[in-house]
């Protein structure tokens, strides 16, 4: 299970201590001491989880959270020595997905990661816009009950873009998640590519906006 974590803590023996066990699972780890710095880097970088802790200088745990949630939707789980129900609720009313207290334990916190990642990859097989039909499992795009071919990367492109609706990506990111840190290619690789995938969608292609100066955003208005 491919996993990028990211421990929010202002404690370097607790954010070592998760870093080594992650690891150990084969995540890829970044860390933030505050919630200043932890924006900064879900900024620049496609997080999957995020452990957070509550009480840090800055930026405290909540604050983050409520600012993170305007604008992503990550699956977080509350690491604090905060243990009264009181703040056990608040965690939950504001969305997290799951609270810990301190002292931990690593091993179960890493069984809560894979917990919430499986329940994040257990997302609906298929997307339905009007008659515009995106079948994750069949790997298909159907407009009109007819087949649209696509490339392989066109289609993961539409994925990702339909996986976080209405949230502007940049192209860094999309190149980041799609191509790897590892690929020499530049934006006009995902223009290109943003290009054809418009033009299969055909009647649909204005769901895909540019947002200037960013990137691209993957809108449905309700």
């Amino acid at each position: 299970m491919y996993v990028k974590l990211l421990i929010v803590d202002d404690e370097q023996l607790i954010r070592d201590v998760i870093k080594e066990y992650a690891l150990n699972e084969k995540f890829e780890v970044l860390e933030a001491e505050n919630g200043i710095d932890a924006l900064e880097k879900i900024d620049k970088n496609n997080i999957d989880v995020i452990v957070l802790d509550i009480m840090m200088p800055k930026m405290d745990g909540y604050t983050f959270f409520k600012t993170l949630k305007k604008d992503y939707n990550i699956p977080t789980i509350v690491l604090s020595a905060r243990s009264e129900e009181y703040d056990k609720l608040l965690g939950f009313e504001l969305g997290i997905d799951d609270y810990l207290t301190k002292p931990f334990s690593p091993k179960e916190l890493m069984a809560r990661i894979k917990a919430i990642m499986r329940r994040g990859n257990r997302q609906e097989d298929k997307f339905s816009y009007e008659d515009l039909v995106v079948d994750f499992m069949g790997h298909t795009i159907t407009i009109d009950n007819k087949e649209v071919n696509v490339t392989p990367k066109e289609f993961e492109l539409l994925t990702y873009f339909i996986k976080n609706q209405n949230v502007a990506i940049s192209r860094e990111a999309l190149l980041n998640k799609l191509w790897g840190y590892d690929y020499f290619g530049d934006d006009r690789t995902i223009d290109t590519h943003i290009k054809m995938l418009r033009n299969n969608l055909g009647k649909y292609r204005n769901l895909i906006k540019t947002v200037r100066s960013i990137g691209y955003k993957f809108e449905i208005k309700s």
